[in-house]
């Protein structure tokens, strides 16, 4: 019998001898190219989210662009002319606030809560979950890191307020913020040098302290009036968050951390190099799937000290004329040079498919005061694809949104079908593509 010729050969064929049954190997004759072909199908780019706040606002007349000239042919103002070549990957909102904010001071405390820091009775504050903490439940759950926070040494001098950095738990409690950036690139990315044994016995032992606190907790409770049983339940919360960060290293103990190009940052960084090099450590993290959710608390002080300005961060904010003013304008430059660079970084780095970082990533940049004192109309930037946002445009809503209405249609566009946050009324309909 003739053989069949090769090109009439397919997967089906099998080599046979002695009883056993082998399939071919891949050979493009019998058609493995198109097989190759299909298995290159790239998945679909996971999305990520960024928030970068700062403190003391911005200089007003020089920051926002013309209310009378909203869509895409705005002109940016001399505040934000360093984002010109990114300007169709960038939104600019006017007329965003947090209804509750009245401490002209806290320029980021409750910039991603919306919260009303009276709601509790008998407590002279409250906050609730950030927005990033809302995307992080959903977007971290396969990473490393379910989030992960950046902050600066002193918030208070830096006009942030209360917290130890953007971010909020699901109780409103504060998470705290690698604030140096050394630290922060040994936790990303530097493999422990413990032996598995020994880390594995650690947190074994943790889980053992928990379970008898835990215990003692349920004792206690016996006999307790409604309020200690609520201020309990807070406790109990608190110690289920701990055994969800657990199992979490658990499940990462033996896996080797991500490596990168960037190398081990020099000590003493304050200011623009510092916030430089945390962009940096923001890419390579989201680069390599570490995390998926970041916050960056910035500093302002040291930024202002490594312009070689000599005024103070709260002086500059009271600006007129002179040298406050120019204080003021050239901080507003410098930050617009240093978020043009970190969108040029996420821009440059290629996914799979072809796209970019920056296509999959929403990336929020701003702070929960305008200027002064004044806390109406939160200067926001919004920016990347990662939410499905429309970019490229200036809207101007009506005085006094709600703040966390962007947040929401944010969530929304990450997939995250959230029915509020905060203080919000709904989506802006306007930002959804």
């Amino acid at each position: 019998m003739k053989p069949s010729p090769p090109s009439s050969l397919t997967r089906r064929h099998f080599l046979r001898a002695t009883g056993t049954v082998l399939a071919l190997p891949a050979l493009e004759s019998i058609g493995f190219r198109r097989y190759a072909a299909a298995a290159t199908v790239v998945a679909p780019r996971p999305k990520r989210a960024v928030f970068l706040g700062f403190g003391w606002g911005v200089t007003s007349d020089t920051w926002f662009p013309d209310v009378n000239k909203a869509g895409p042919n705005y002109a940016l103002p001399p505040g934000l002319a360093p984002l010109a070549r990114h300007k169709a990957d960038i939104t600019v909102v006017q007329g965003l606030s947090n209804k509750f904010a009245n401490e002209a001071h806290w320029g980021s405390t409750f910039w991603l809560t919306g919260a009303n820091r009276f709601a509790e009775p008998g407590q002279s504050f409250h906050n609730s979950i950030s927005v990033d903490q809302a995307a992080a439940a959903v977007l971290g759950a396969g990473t490393r890191f379910e989030s992960i926070q950046l902050s600066s040494p002193d918030g208070v001098a830096n006009g942030h307020g209360p917290g130890l950095s953007l971010a909020w738990d699901q109780r409103g409690k504060p998470m705290a913020g690698m604030d140096n950036p050394v630290i922060a690139y040994h936790r990303l990315f530097s493999d422990d040098t413990m032996p598995l044994a020994q880390r594995q016995a650690m947190l074994a032992q943790k889980r053992s302290v928990l379970d008898t606190v835990l215990a003692d907790a349920k004792r206690v409770q016996r006999g307790l009036n409604r309020t200690d049983n609520d201020k309990l339940d807070e406790y109990f919360q608190g110690v289920r968050d701990i055994e969800t960060r657990l199992g979490k290293d658990e499940k990462w103990l033996a896996a080797p951390k991500a490596k990168v190009e960037l190398g081990e940052p020099k000590p003493g960084l304050a200011g623009r190099d510092e916030i430089k090099l945390m962009y940096d450590l923001i890419v390579a993290a989201l680069q390599t799937d570490t995390t998926r959710v970041i916050t960056y608390r910035q500093p302002v002080t040291t930024l202002l000290s490594s312009l070689g300005l000599k005024i103070g961060a709260h002086d500059m904010t009271h600006y007129t004329t002179g040298e406050r003013l120019e204080a003021s304008q050239r901080r507003d430059v410098a930050q617009s040079e240093l978020l043009a660079g970190l969108l040029d970084r996420l821009r440059a780095v290629k996914e799979p498919d072809g796209t970019s970082l920056l296509d999959h990533t929403a990336l929020a940049y701003g702070s929960n005061i305008r200027t002064v004192h004044y806390l109406d109309n939160c200067p926001t930037i919004l920016a990347g694809g990662g939410a499905g946002l429309r970019m490229g445009q200036h809207f101007v809503l009506p005085k006094d949104t709600p703040l966390c209405n962007a947040w929401l249609t944010m969530l929304h566009g990450l997939g995250i079908e959230a029915e509020r946050h905060g203080d919000s009324a709904g989506v802006v309909k306007e930002l959804q593509a």
